[in-house]
């Protein structure tokens, strides 16, 4: 689809940690944002010139309360 070959291009994150707060249904609340490990500029966009990014990123998850009947400890492991 792109004849160039991508070029990554350096980066800084502007504003502050943007986190998500999502409240499940099972009574737990979880924090969740994206964070961007690497942009890419892939070549230009044949119609307006513009150019195109890629985006590479994982997502953070952060656990805030979950209901005591949801944790479920394993017994301890015993090797050998």
């Amino acid at each position: 689809m792109f004849s160039e070959t991508p070029e990554l291009v350096d980066f800084e994150t502007e504003g502050g940690e943007n986190w998500i707060t999502l409240k499940l249904k099972d009574g737990s609340v979880i924090k969740v944002k994206m964070e961007i490990t690497a942009v890419l500029r892939l070549g230009n966009d044949p119609n307006t010139g513009l150019p195109i990014y890629g985006i590479q990123s994982a997502n953070v998850i952060r656990i805030v309360k979950v209901p005591k009947e949801l944790i479920k400890k394993n017994p301890p492991q015993t090797y050998g």
